[in-house]
């Protein structure tokens, strides 16, 4: 079995990692949230000091955080990962980050002896739970098929994205259109609404032309259609990704104006108090702004902090 280390034990991070321990590999964890740690080392893994301390304990660590800079610190900084990893250990970012970012940090890492895998994840914190997320794997494929009864405890839907950086190209690809769809779906609900209509007609209408889609199949029904707005998806996140994706788009010499347009929706939602609730807290934020309900009142309605 594979030493593994994990550092991120979030709302996906630490379900991921407790797969990771029930498949029997010897599993060392680091996070910022004392909390966090103890429900892991509770279930049986050791915990460490510092990323340095994840890294001297591991073969594979596995990092899942916030942002770009967060991988890079982590990885590379001070105490950081990859002054402990042993030579020919491997890093597998399953962060939401840039492709760029990731490409560097691989590159850096290849020079001190080590490599690099990335493989972000799609689907919810209910697949994290249940190992059923999908993978975006980028990387060099020897190094991908070492780790691989690593991932397999976290997905079960793997695919291939090319070198090092592609999966990140693909989650941010992937993340860009979930969230301007879901952004598109509120807003049109909501004129819908102001406008006399119901959201059992809309939906019964929208089934049955090139408007429909999974936001509005899947992941509304569960959250926003209920007044859910609990931490799955949070919204400073999604706006961090959108914010990824546009950047990478510019670097590539194009303007994202929908992209532009579905962060600054985002942001409007930041600005309100909404950071770290569900994306579903934008059908509320509709609602609000105009005076209307679009779906039926949660039994309490959650207050954001």
């Amino acid at each position: 079995m594979l030493r593994v280390g994990f550092i991120g034990l979030g709302v996906m991070g630490g379900p991921m990692a407790l797969n990771v321990l029930k498949g029997g590999h010897p599993l060392t964890v680091f996070d910022v949230n004392p909390a966090a740690v103890a429900k892991l080392t509770k279930a049986g893994a050791k915990s460490a000091a510092s990323p340095r301390e994840v890294g001297a304990a591991s073969d594979v660590v596995v990092t899942m955080l916030p942002e770009p800079k967060h991988v890079e610190e982590v990885v590379l900084g001070k105490n950081g990962v990859a002054e402990g990893l042993p030579k020919g250990g491997v890093i597998i970012d399953m962060s939401t980050i840039d492709p760029r970012t990731s490409q560097r940090v691989g590159a850096e890492l290849k020079k001190r002896g080590l490599h690099m895998v990335d493989s972000p994840v799609g689907k919810t914190s209910e697949h994290a739970e249940t190992g059923t997320l999908t993978l975006m794997v980028g990387g060099e494929p020897e190094i991908i098929e070492k780790v691989k009864p690593v991932l397999d405890r976290m997905g079960n839907e793997t695919y291939y994205c090319g070198g090092p950086g592609m999966g990140h190209a693909m989650k941010t690809t992937n993340n860009l259109l979930a969230t301007a769809i879901m952004v598109v779906n509120t807003e049109a609900l909501a004129i819908g609404v102001k406008s006399g209509l119901t959201l059992e007609l809309m939906l019964k209408v929208m089934k049955t032309t090139m408007a429909w889609n999974n936001q509005l199949a899947v992941a509304m029904p569960k959250k926003a259609f209920i007044g859910d707005d609990s931490p799955g998806f949070m919204v400073k996140l999604a706006a961090k990704d959108v914010r990824l994706a546009c950047e990478l788009a510019e670097a590539q010499g194009f303007e994202a104006l929908a992209g532009r347009a579905t962060q600054k929706t985002l942001e409007r939602a930041i600005a309100k108090g909404f950071g770290e609730r569900d994306t579903a807290a934008l059908m509320r934020i509709r609602e609000d702004e105009l005076g209307i309900k679009v779906r039926p009142a949660a039994p309490s309605e959650t207050k954001s902090a």
